[in-house]
């Protein structure tokens, strides 16, 4: 065999054996095609959801849903006539005190530290010395004001603590302010946020981070199809619109649901053709804006350096955030029938620091969508 034969036959050899790897490696990664269509709306409209039978059967699978704590007998005394310090809760009877404490613990705690993960071991009930109670506290009443005033979006179904952390104490989707690492004019110019492929944008070339435009105060119009023509219409750019389907993917992928569950194929735009759907996302992501400005965002000086973001920031929700790939969080399984004081405010000479009472019509403040997105 001469010099160019071994060659050769060195190179096919090689080329062969990274064939082989990169066959092995993308059958391994394939999604096989086990899918089923549900029509969902008219024929001939696309109005279709698509399902992965496997991953759906995975993912209800690994859902679980933790057994009620049992119902004790009333006390006859209130929770705050017994401890000391009980800001948000005193108004319950201590039966369903203790009962929602133990609950709370098996839903947000670690196994391994139980009560000791809020209330400081050697130190009385009543310290706050621990900022994960001081944290624990207004959580509760973030839940008790999305149970109270955000019934267009949650209800029937409601939320407990267990809706976000499912026996975790960081819930597993939050998300921080974008550093901008990638943001610098560099030899192609700046890539606007793009091209960073991510999970929140369905690791697409949209932009790679949705939620401080639209998830955070004052949140940034999502509409971007016009309702007039050119030239007295619609202004937005097309940068504005990739921002607009990065959540568009945020959203879709949180549900685990393509674009006609909420939107009708026919005139993505028009709100008279859209399923209800449409109005119950319209309040979602106006209440996680609500939760995050008024809730979560300050409590940044409570938490410690290592739970803050790379810019210091603090934790915040996004549609993940409850729903973890479900079209409802836990597939519609309601636990709030189970601890209805997580469902309402108490009397509200008790709550300390003080929480927010609903509008008069009972809509949190605000009016279901018209025309406008």
């Amino acid at each position: 065999m001469n010099d160019k034969t071994a060659w050769s036959n060195f190179w096919l050899g090689l080329g062969g054996a990274v064939a082989a790897v990169v066959g092995v490696g993308i059958v391994s990664t394939f999604e096989w095609p086990d899918t089923e269509s549900v029509q969902v709306g008219h024929r001939g409209n696309g109005m279709v959801q698509v399902y992965n039978q496997v991953a759906l059967a995975n993912q209800v699978a690994e859902t679980s849903f933790p057994e009620p704590e049992p119902v004790d007998e009333p006390f006859g005394l209130s929770a705050g006539e017994i401890y000391e310090n009980v800001q948000v809760l005193g108004h319950l009877d201590v039966a369903d005190f203790n009962r929602l404490m133990l609950a709370i613990t098996s839903w947000v705690a670690p196994e391994e530290q139980g009560c000791l993960y809020c209330h400081a071991e050697g130190e009385a009930l009543s310290s706050d010395s621990l900022y994960t109670k001081r944290v624990a506290r207004r959580m509760i009443q973030m839940t008790m004001t999305v149970n109270q005033e955000w019934d267009q979006h949650v209800a029937p179904t409601g939320v407990t603590c267990y809706t976000c952390h499912r026996g975790q104490p960081v819930p597993d989707n939050i998300w921080f302010l974008d550093p901008g690492q990638w943001r610098g004019a560099g030899i192609v110019g700046n890539p606007a946020g793009q091209n960073m492929p991510a999970t929140a944008a369905g690791l697409s070339s949209l932009p790679a981070d949705p939620f401080v435009a639209f998830l955070q105060d004052d949140p940034a119009n999502i509409r971007v199809a016009g309702l007039e023509a050119l030239p007295d219409g619609n202004r937005t750019s097309i940068k504005q619109t990739e921002w607009t389907y990065s959540l568009m993917m945020h959203m879709s992928t949180s549900l685990g649901v393509n674009c006609t569950f909420c939107h009708n194929s026919r005139s993505f735009s028009d709100w008279e053709q859209s399923p209800a759907q449409r109005t119950t996302a319209w309040h979602g992501l106006r209440m996680v804006s609500s939760l995050n400005e008024t809730y979560l965002d300050p409590l940044q000086g409570e938490y410690p350096a290592i739970r803050l973001g790379p810019t210091g920031d603090a934790p915040k929700a996004n549609c993940a955030t409850c729903h973890q790939g479900a079209y409802k969080p836990l597939y519609g399984y309601s636990m709030i029938g189970d601890y209805p004081s997580l469902a309402a405010y108490g009397p509200p000479e008790l709550q300390d620091p003080p929480m927010p009472m609903p509008a008069a019509d009972g809509t949190g403040g605000e009016a279901s969508p018209a025309t406008s997105q």
